[in-house]
């Protein structure tokens, strides 16, 4: 699972305000509040702020320290704290051993129980689409269960100053804050207010007000980057500006027209992005 921000998604000075779904993975630490529609919420993961939406999942031990509001159906897993209040509209199921600081109210059918995680039963189900080579079938999943979603891998940090991921990284048409470091990453139609670190970048379209490093940068399509770039190799497309120094070890080549690299491939209609598993990043 790839870090991925999708169109029109803002963040504020309190909260990370997203169109679409929200799906974040286990033992993250988010230092926003998150707004959405359908949001699901990993085991063990931090959110430092309210979580609101029309439906949504925490599972065991989530820890939130603002407000859980629900305009529909909630699950709230075992173990998990919220510091503010819990308000669901519709039908509330709760786990054993919950900590609501402020209390709740639920105008729905209240239940205790303890289901399957979501997250650990989606995490089974992908690993056996992915042992069985059905790539279509998993994207198929996300598009059908998840309306533009936003999703974060585990162990992903998001803060004000940094964004952190051990996977690949897409960020499309938003307004990004906080230095980034990231796998092999594009970063496409976007105005990021940081740094940006991983392997192979691709920059398009997009301003870019901090450094870029990694092992190869493209920067394409008008983009224009306010700090300095250093990698092994480094492509610009005519058009493109660098505020501040470039330096490719291998070399630096500025073209009419730059190819993105072989590890990211996307389709620009359909604004997906995918990581090619014969040729990964150590």
């Amino acid at each position: 699972m790839m870090l991925k921000i999708p169109p029109n998604t803002k963040f504020e000075e309190r909260n990370v305000v997203v169109d679409g779904d929200v799906v974040i993975g286990a033992n993250s630490d988010i230092d926003y509040g998150i707004i959405g529609k359908r949001i699901v919420i990993g085991e063990r993961t931090k959110i430092n702020g309210d979580v609101i939406g029309d439906e949504i999942t925490l599972e065991s031990w989530v820890s939130v320290k603002g407000n859980v509001i629900s305009r529909g159906y909630a699950s709230i897993g075992e173990f998990s704290s919220i510091d503010g209040r819990l308000s669901v509209h519709g039908d509330l199921e709760i786990g054993r051993n919950v900590r609501i600081k402020e209390g709740f109210e639920a105008k729905g059918l209240i239940t205790i129980q303890d289901p399957l995680p979501i997250i650990i039963f989606l995490f089974v189900y992908i690993m056996e689409l992915l042992r069985l080579g059905k790539l279509n079938e998993l994207e198929e999943l996300f598009e059908e269960e998840y309306e533009n979603p936003m999703i974060v891998p585990d162990n992903t940090v998001i803060d004000m100053g940094q964004i952190k991921t051990n996977s690949n990284a897409i960020f499309e048409k938003s307004r990004v804050t906080g230095n980034v470091k990231a796998r092999s990453m594009m970063i496409r139609d976007c105005e990021l207010f940081g740094s940006i670190r991983g392997e192979d970048i691709v920059v398009e379209n997009s301003r870019v007000h901090g450094a870029i490093e990694g092992r190869r940068i493209y920067i394409i399509d008008n983009s224009e980057i306010y700090g300095f770039i250093k990698a092994e190799e480094i492509f610009m497309e005519n058009g493109c500006s660098v505020e501040g120094s470039m330096v490719g070890k291998m070399g630096v080549w500025i073209k009419d027209e730059v190819e993105p690299p072989e590890v990211i491939e996307v389709d620009v209609e359909q604004g997906e992005i995918q990581e090619d598993v014969s040729e990964s990043i150590p």
